[in-house]
């Protein structure tokens, strides 16, 4: 214990002494599962090294009991595997654990990002104010630190957890726009710029009358030869530049998409660097007209705006010109592919299905620790009550919900390494893979958006009259991540792009051409029946999944057939069959993110407790999925009437069996409090506490009686009340 004694802990609120190199943790210890340690007596503990760590986990065992709640206590205790190793399955291993905690931890500990007020009691105003301040400081830290994308994400996570960054559209789109799409020169120029914030940009791309539709778009970019310059306008009211973050009141500059149109033709949509406002005075420029748009469902502290511009002058050089290219005469050359130009477009996409799954597991910690808390209602009359995790329909509710969670990380995860792969093959010329990335992600970004916004509320409902406060902390991630069902992309048209290229290899499918890995099911035998067992395995799951999204396929293009044989073009032949289109699309959809899932499990080293615990929960995100849409799976006989009844007693037996590790399990997603920011989904359990506070704390009791009452109230009883004093 010598490492102990150093450390000179006298009381469970004293810090440890610092030392060079710790890693500062927002769990107190680093390698001990998050089991039963506590947070709220002292926010953060340095750790030095794992075997620190070991010799400390007695200590904190017997401090906790007092302070944690004793059912959540019980909950932790009775896990059946270490939540530690689950929780370096989902970050990729113990040392990128460290990574995020450390970040994670540098940001709740900064002053400067420590918050005025709770979000919840703030004005429009000051919600837009605080975005601005503290994510113009969090943008020159993260530089000063030298952090790469995915550490700028661990912190930004837990420097504003779930609220609007007013200069986000600036690091997110404009300034990888330049890095993908402009040439050397304008490199050389615009970034130096962007990334020491002397211009803030955003990227403007829908208008009033059009939005995921670009080819659409009004706005048009008129090139004059004589003074070498683009004109550029907003010709109608639905050509005005509309929802744009940043646009309102931050940027200065913008990327805004225009119809290029020079020596009399045009030639599409292509990406302009425009000035918005003086740098000096932040005065709109001559031409510009702008504004903020008001308030939203959510994202109030962002300045999401409007634009409308008349005949405003850019240089020539202000059209980013990697690729497609205007010269100085006017002649257009074409780039050597018109898909490049969407590479900004599948990056934000598959961003959001990499990011998605993290609301979802944000919620699920909620919603399960509340319910290992509340208790509702006796079992037995005369009896406790029983918390309300123990009733099925709760678990029927939340536990797919929680597998949800899981099988949407590990599906982001692979996006990510497969958008990474495919974007150093377009960088060295190569598209032939293009096309699948650019399907998947639209396909995927509604799918996702749609699973994990629906679960967010999912999860607010299992928590009862308590979950529509904000103190929950449960509207604010609905209202802030639910605008992906329709942002870059409204969802149902990302299927139908995905059900376009599903049809256009349908030939090749007919024909047994070979197809890319990710299309392989499509080869399945139709006339095959399931061999699904009473155990339920994992293999013949996915046979389950791909049985359904090979016919669903078969079943629309039939449809088109049949449409264009009784005289009906191919577009009308497509508008009339989009239902069957999008049923096809989401099932491959769905199809992949089972396959995601149990090719993690089944590649995963770990201990045989852990990857037990996966196996259930991937077998509860498959059955459940069976049995939400049975029809699709039964619809020619491909599951039998006893394979159902099977399928429906494994989803209650998994319930069962997961509802001992259900607390441990969203443990491992590795959520702080400051994460969270619900009084529900405290570490500690104490949540009536909490929502008492929160309660008292509330801006309208700051004063006893408010002036209303003696404007309104007072006045409208008369005289009648003047002599009482109390009933």
């Amino acid at each position: 214990m010598n490492l102990l004694k150093k450390s000179k802990i006298y009381n469970c609120g004293t810090d440890l002494p610092p030392y060079k190199n710790t890693w500062l943790l927002t769990r107190l210890i680093l390698h001990v599962p998050s089991v039963i340690i506590v947070t709220h007596i002292q926010p953060t503990w340095p750790i030095y090294t794992s075997e620190l760590s070991k010799q400390l986990r007695p200590f904190f065992l017997n401090m906790s009991s007092a302070t944690v709640n004793p059912d959540l206590a019980r909950e932790r205790a009775g896990a059946s595997f270490d939540v530690k190793e689950l929780t370096n399955i989902l970050y990729g291993g113990p040392e990128n654990v460290k990574k995020r905690r450390y970040l994670h931890n540098v940001a709740i500990q900064d002053p400067v990002l420590a918050r005025t007020k709770p979000w919840a009691f703030r004005s429009r105003e000051e919600e837009y104010n605080e975005s601005l301040r503290q994510n113009i400081y969090m943008y020159k830290k993260m530089k000063e630190m030298g952090l790469n994308f995915v550490e700028r994400a661990y912190y930004s996570e837990a420097a504003t957890p779930t609220e609007a960054n007013a200069i986000g559209v600036h690091s997110g789109m404009f300034t990888p726009t330049i890095e993908k799409q402009g040439t050397e020169d304008q490199k050389a120029k615009w970034l130096p710029l962007a990334r020491d914030l002397k211009i803030i940009g955003t990227y403007a791309q829908t208008e009033l009358g059009h939005g995921t539709f670009i080819r659409g778009l009004e706005t048009i970019a008129t090139y004059d030869a004589r003074t070498k310059e683009f004109v550029i306008n907003s010709p109608t009211v639905t050509s005005v530049k509309y929802w744009p973050g940043g646009l309102g009141k931050t940027s200065n500059c913008c990327l805004v998409m225009a119809q290029l149109e020079t020596q009399g033709k045009r030639h599409g949509i292509h990406m302009f660097m425009v000035q918005l406002r003086d740098f000096n005075t932040h005065k709109l420029l001559p031409g510009v007209e702008a504004g903020d748009i008001g308030p939203k469902f959510g994202f109030n502290g962002n300045d999401n705006g409007y634009l409308r511009l008349n005949n405003v002058r850019v240089p020539r050089e202000h059209m980013l010109m990697r690729y497609a290219k205007v010269l100085e005469d006017g002649t257009y050359i074409k780039p050597p592919d018109q898909r490049i130009g969407y590479g900004t477009m599948v990056f934000i996409r598959a961003l959001i299905i990499s990011n998605i799954s993290k609301p979802l597991g944000q919620a699920c910690t909620i919603a399960v620790r509340y319910s290992a808390v509340r208790r509702q209602t006796e079992v037995s009359p005369g009896g406790i009550e029983a918390q309300i995790i123990d009733y099925q329909t709760q678990q029927y509710k939340l536990f797919p919900m929680v597998a949800t969670a899981y099988a949407m990380h590990f599906t982001g995860q692979f996006i990510q390494r497969y958008y990474t792969k495919i974007s150093d093959e377009i960088e060295a010329g190569n598209l032939e893979s293009f096309s699948v990335l650019h399907a998947l992600c639209a396909g995927l970004k509604a799918f996702s958006t749609w699973n994990c916004t629906a679960g967010i509320e999912t999860c607010r409902l299992c928590c009862g009259g308590h979950g529509y406060s904000h103190a929950s902390g449960l509207p604010k991630l609905y209202s802030f991540h639910t605008p992906g069902c329709t942002y870059e992309g409204e969802n149902n048209v990302m299927m139908l792009q995905l059900a376009r290229f599903l049809m256009k290899i349908y030939p090749d499918i007919k024909r047994g051409a070979p197809l890319n890995e990710f299309l392989q099911c499509y080869t399945v035998d139709l006339s095959k029946k399931s061999c699904m067992t009473e155990e339920v395995a994992l293999g013949s799951l996915v046979k389950a999944y791909e049985h359904r999204a090979a016919r669903l396929l078969e079943d629309a293009a039939h449809n088109m057939e049949r449409l264009v044989r009784s005289g009906k073009s191919r577009q009308e032949a497509w508008n009339a069959s989009t239902v069957a289109l999008t049923w096809a699309a989401t099932a491959f959809c769905h199809l992949f993110v089972v396959n995601s899932f149990v090719d993690l499990v089944n590649k995963s080293q770990t201990d045989k407790n852990t990857k037990d615990v996966l196996t259930k929960l991937c077998k509860l995100y498959a059955v459940h999925g069976i049995i939400e849409r049975l029809g699709e799976f039964i619809q020619d006989g491909f599951i039998s009437p006893l394979q159902i009844t099977n399928l429906q007693n494994k989803l209650t037996q998994l319930m069962a069996e997961i509802r001992p590790n259900a607390v441990a399990v969203v443990d491992a997603f590795d959520y702080p409090d400051k994460i969270l920011d619900s009084c529900l989904g405290r570490y500690d359990g104490q949540v009536y506490q909490a929502l008492y506070e929160y309660a008292k704390n509330s801006p309208f009791n700051e004063k006893e009686v408010l002036d209303s009452y003696f404007k309104y109230v007072k006045p409208s009883q008369g005289e009648g009340t003047s002599a009482l004093s109390r009933l």
